[in-house]
Order: C-alpha cells, then sequence, then structure tokens
C-alpha cells in the first residue's frame, strides 16, 4: 500500500493577477526540471492544501498548484464575479504561459476532473496526461444526486435532516429547489443564515465523502471561512450548470482520446456515483480505470491515496 509522500514545502509562492479583479494563489513545489504537474481542485471553491503536494515524487516532478478564483488563498474571497468554467480555463492557460511550460500533466479531483476535462479538450495540445479521481461531469442529474431529495439522501437519512434544517421553513425539497435556495441564503444579506447555510451544505458534503464515518474528508481545511467559500462557489456554479452545454463534457471526449489517463474511483463513492467514471472510461481508449473497492470519495482514504501515487509514479516512468 502506498503512502503519501512526507511534507513538502513550496519553493515559490505569488499571485497571478487575472480579469475582474481576481488575484490567484499559486506555489510552486518539487524539482522545476521534473514533469511539470498542475493540480485542479475540487468544489469548485475547494481550495489547494499541504497534502496536494504529497501525491509526487518531488525529485520527479514539478508540482503546480493554484487556487481557483474566490477559493483558497485567492482574492477577493468568495467573490462570483466573473468565476465561471471558461474563466478558470483561462486561468490555467495563463498560468501555463507564464511558467513557460509547453504541455503539463493534470491532476483533478471531484469537479478537479470536471475542470481537468474541460481544459483538456480545449487545449489538447498543451496536455501529457490526466489523473482524476472520483469523476464529476457536471449535469443536472450529477447535481442532483447529491443535493436534491432522492439520491444520496436515501443512503443517509440522518445527515440529510441536517441539511434540510436551513430550508425547513421552506417547500425546497419538494419542490427540487434545494440547490436554488440554499443559493437565495448564501448570496443574501442575512450574514446569520449565510453561516448556517455554509455550514448546513459543507457539513453535509462531509458527511457523506467517505467510507468509513470515522474518517474526516477534508484533510487540510476546516472552519467557518471555508465552508462559505465553498458553499457559495459551488452553489453559484451549480445553478448555473457548471457552465456547461447539456451533456458538454461526454460529447467532447473525442478530442482527447488520444491523450493518456488513468481514472481512480471509489467503488462506493456517494457524491459521485461511479457511473460517471464509467461513461467516461468508455469514450476514452487510452484511459485506465481504477475502482477502488474500499473506498468512498475523498482523497484522504488510504485506496485512493495508494492508486493516486501509483499513478503518479506510473506517469513519472512514461516521461522521465
Amino acid at each position: 500500500m502506498q503512502q503519501l509522500y512526507p511534507e513538502l514545502k513550496p519553493y515559490r509562492e505569488f499571485y497571478l493577477p487575472v480579469d475582474h479583479g481576481h488575484s490567484l494563489y499559486v506555489e510552486l513545489c518539487g524539482n522545476p526540471q521534473g514533469i511539470p504537474v498542475v493540480v485542479i481542485h475540487g468544489g469548485p471553491g475547494g481550495g489547494c492544501g499541504p497534502s496536494s503536494r504529497r501525491f509526487f515524487d518531488p525529485t520527479n516532478y514539478h508540482i503546480i498548484l493554484m487556487d481557483q478564483r474566490g477559493a483558497g488563498r485567492s482574492l477577493p474571497h468568495a467573490s462570483l464575479e466573473a468565476n465561471t468554467t471558461q474563466h478558470l480555463i483561462g486561468d490555467f492557460e495563463k498560468l501555463r504561459s507564464e511558467l513557460d511550460i509547453s504541455q503539463w500533466l493534470l491532476f483533478g479531483g471531484s469537479w478537479g476532473t470536471t475542470l481537468a476535462l474541460a481544459y483538456a479538450q480545449a487545449h489538447p495540445q498543451q496536455v501529457l496526461g490526466l489523473i482524476l479521481r472520483g469523476i464529476f461531469l457536471g449535469r443536472q442529474k450529477d447535481v442532483d444526486w447529491i443535493y436534491e431529495a432522492g439520491g444520496a439522501s436515501r443512503m443517509f437519512i440522518d445527515n440529510w435532516a441536517g441539511f434540510q434544517r436551513p430550508l425547513a421553513h421552506t417547500n425546497a425539497e419538494s419542490e427540487g429547489q434545494m440547490v436554488n435556495t440554499y443559493y437565495q441564503l448564501l448570496t443574501g444579506p442575512d450574514e446569520l443564515k449565510r453561516m448556517a447555510a455554509a455550514k448546513a451544505w459543507a457539513g453535509w458534503e462531509d458527511s457523506i465523502a467517505t467510507l468509513q464515518p470515522a474518517q474526516t474528508s477534508g484533510g487540510d481545511y476546516d472552519g467557518a471561512h471555508f465552508d462559505l467559500v465553498l458553499a457559495r462557489i459551488e452553489c453559484h456554479y451549480f445553478v448555473n450548470d457548471c457552465f456547461f452545454e447539456p451533456n458538454q463534457l461526454l460529447n467532447n471526449m473525442h478530442k482527447i482520446s488520444h491523450i493518456p489517463g488513468i481514472i481512480v474511483h471509489g467503488r462506493y463513492d456517494m457524491i459521485c456515483p461511479a457511473e460517471q467514471a464509467f461513461e467516461v472510461y468508455d469514450l476514452w481508449p487510452e484511459s485506465q480505470l481504477h475502482i477502488v473497492r474500499d473506498a468512498g470519495h475523498s482523497q484522504q482514504e488510504s485506496g485512493i491515496i495508494d492508486n493516486l501515487v501509483k499513478a503518479t509514479r506510473e506517469f513519472a516512468l512514461k516521461y522521465a
């Protein structure tokens, strides 16, 4: 069983200015002459944390982490202005150009797989390969599974009660409007309601992210500030269909059919059911699919770590 590499500090940290006043936090780790790999964090709104650096051998990899708009240490915090999938794709292209990298490996989990696939389909010539954990395709049915009644709620009825609580005096659940109603609270003027909604939203996700409930899913993050950023930005994307055309990612898989990829997905992933991984795998001739039999969604679970570290080692042998 593979473990994370030892703790690693960045050799450089800086802010990348982009449009509409956004300033994106970037850190560089490992070997500047190594294989460039960019970590694309989840959420949207999750941010990169210290454990994200530790899936790669720092002697072989140039490890690049960037907090997306409004997330992590990027500024302004929790901003929704000019915050779309297309803006994020452009930000990664600006970062690649800023670092003078011709091609890089994409490493993403959850929403990070969504954005990695969208970026690769927009710029296939810049992509060496992809390592993806917990595929999320961003379709309405994928969002509904997590946040509307009848999906994951049926498996976690007790946890769902906490997610329902901020909307207890509404018809949001019966009308299939949980996400839209949460968005009104998270962007509304009442600070107490915003914070209560954010805590419930983030708590629901965290409670269903791992196979073993004793584990924690986040690893690097905790607190009300993180909850608010995550909930606001996720809601913003989900009420806007992730800024995709219907079934966009699957319809465009032919654009990256020649690029090698490794998909790692927990068998008991209750946030992103494994069918999404199989749908991508079936349309991607150069991909491998590893279903982890004793894992859920979190990248902190031991079986997920084992498979992701093996994947980075495989690409290191391929491109070293």
